[in-house]
């Protein structure tokens, strides 16, 4: 896990990782006891931390798209669009950010 943080993809890789799970807290576990059972504390919660992770994924997804010299139209925008799909950033990671060293 510290090899990860000491480059910008691996960085990168973890800040996807977080926002991956905080989104899936939010939609899957959140969003219910808001709705279903009345409490939106978990929301109320999460929802800055998912917010926080979410721009630094954005952020880190175009620091190491300029650094790698990404295409947009064939890598960067496909990062970038992972972090709105549940599970996307966990897919990215596979197919995309584990390639790169």
């Amino acid at each position: 896990m510290i090899q990860l943080l000491k480059s910008k993809t691996g960085q990168l890789r973890v800040v996807a990782f977080l926002e991956g799970i905080s989104l899936l807290v939010l939609v899957f576990i959140g969003m219910p006891f808001k709705y279903w059972l009345s409490n939106p504390m978990l929301v109320k919660t999460m929802g800055p931390i998912h917010g926080i992770l979410f721009l630094l994924y954005v952020v880190s997804t175009i620091g190491v798209g300029v650094e790698q010299n990404w295409n947009f139209k064939t890598t960067t925008w496909k990062v970038l669009l992972a972090s709105f799909i549940p599970f996307g950033t966990f897919y990215i990671d596979k197919k995309i950010l584990r390639e790169i060293k």
